[in-house]
């Protein structure tokens, strides 16, 4: 039993090592705003660097894993990552800053095409759904634990000391990986992915439109929890490294959660039904946010919720996603809907910091609840037409 599982630990563990080197940045943003001296737009702008990087490399990505395997683009990924994530750290200005995170987000596309078509190939006859919130839940994970140890190494060092010892343990996790895990290979030949025939698939469509909202949501919080903890709230950059780590806490569990309950309820409907019902939770969530009082606790617990809910529905959607779509094409398919998720990440935030600036917070959480609101609308069309 357990060696039926352990290939899916291994895909698990190396998306925790991949995405504890992305989603530095989002733990570094009030650290990066002091240092160059940054407006809450331009911090905006900086998350939007690496979502650029990661968005314009994701087809490529698709396109290698399909065609040589996700096991060599998931090594190369992940050597590429703890590089970008060191470049990160030693940029002199703004504008290099810029430069090292679309790097690092062009070296994170690499994560879901090839974890998703891992879990497809390992996971355990009928429990797709499960064993995809299990590798989710390394995204998550290794957010929480940037979020731990960049807060926390610049509670007593520099904060660029955070992001070394990040790039060493993806270095570390890059042997162990290479020994253990053999992979699935691919068709041999490197081509253009089907967008076209993906495009025909109206209910794979709808979904992907939903991503787009669903990224909105994500990448916004994710960028924006520390901030709002400092300055609505009024604690320090250790407490809103604590709220972030929480969502993504609270996120890991309902992803194994939302996954196991998918495969209960069974196939791509059974799935998009969990994401619809967590997404209408993240909107009255986000709306709660927006009208609640700036108390460490309420954050706490409002931040909570919304790990269970906006979070912890990625592994269903992805779930979803790959039951759409034939084997071969996970890929090319798995870059299409992360294209989606990472368009509203590169949308969203500049915006929603635009209305931190001519607003305040309330009215950039209310974005927020209106655009998870319509993916939840969009998830309620993929449910009727599956």
């Amino acid at each position: 039993m357990l060696d039926d599982w352990r290939p899916v630990g291994l895909v698990a563990g190396w998306q925790t090592a991949a995405s504890l080197c992305y989603y530095s940045i989002f733990a570094a943003t009030g650290f990066v705003r002091e240092t160059f001296a940054l407006s809450e737009s331009l911090v905006g702008v900086f998350l939007t660097a690496a979502l650029v990087g990661y968005t314009v490399a994701l087809f490529p990505s698709g396109a290698a894993v399909d065609g040589y395997g996700e096991r060599p683009v998931m090594l190369a990924g992940l050597v590429g990552l703890a590089v970008a994530t060191v470049a990160v750290s030693f940029a002199p200005t703004y504008a290099t800053v810029l430069a090292a995170a679309a790097l690092l987000g062009a070296a994170y596309s690499t994560a879901m095409p090839a974890s998703n078509r891992g879990i497809v190939a390992a996971a355990p006859a009928g429990r797709t759904s499960l064993a995809m919130g299990l590798k989710q839940v390394g995204v998550t994970t290794g957010s929480a634990a940037a979020s731990l140890v960049v807060t926390g190494v610049a509670a007593v060092a520099a904060w660029q000391v955070g992001f070394w010892a990040i790039s060493l343990l993806a270095v570390g996790y890059t042997a162990v990986f290479a020994l253990r895990y053999r992979g699935r290979p691919g068709t041999g030949d490197l081509s253009v992915p089907d967008v076209r025939g993906l495009l025909g698939q109206r209910t794979y469509v709808v979904l992907v439109a939903a991503g787009f909202f669903v990224g909105a949501s994500i990448f916004t919080m994710l960028g924006y929890v520390v901030l709002y903890v400092q300055d609505a709230v009024g604690a320090s950059a250790a407490a809103g490294g604590v709220a972030l780590a929480l969502t993504q806490l609270t996120g890991s569990a309902a992803r194994i959660g939302a996954g196991g309950l998918a495969d209960r309820l069974g196939g791509a409907r059974g799935s998009a039904l969990v994401a619809l019902g967590q997404l209408g939770l993240g909107a009255a969530l986000f709306a709660g946010v927006a009208v609640a009082p700036g108390s460490l606790a309420v954050a706490f617990f409002l931040f909570a919720g919304l790990g269970v809910s906006i979070h912890g529905s990625t592994g269903v959607f992805y779930s979803c996603l790959t039951d759409l779509v034939d084997g071969d094409e996970v890929g090319a398919a798995t870059a299409g809907g992360q294209t989606a998720i990472n368009l509203g990440g590169v949308v969203t935030p500049p915006v929603f910091g635009y209305l931190v600036e001519i607003g305040g917070y309330d009215a950039a959480w209310g974005l927020l609840a209106v655009a998870t609101s319509v993916g939840a609308a969009l998830l309620f069309l993929v449910v009727r037409r599956i």
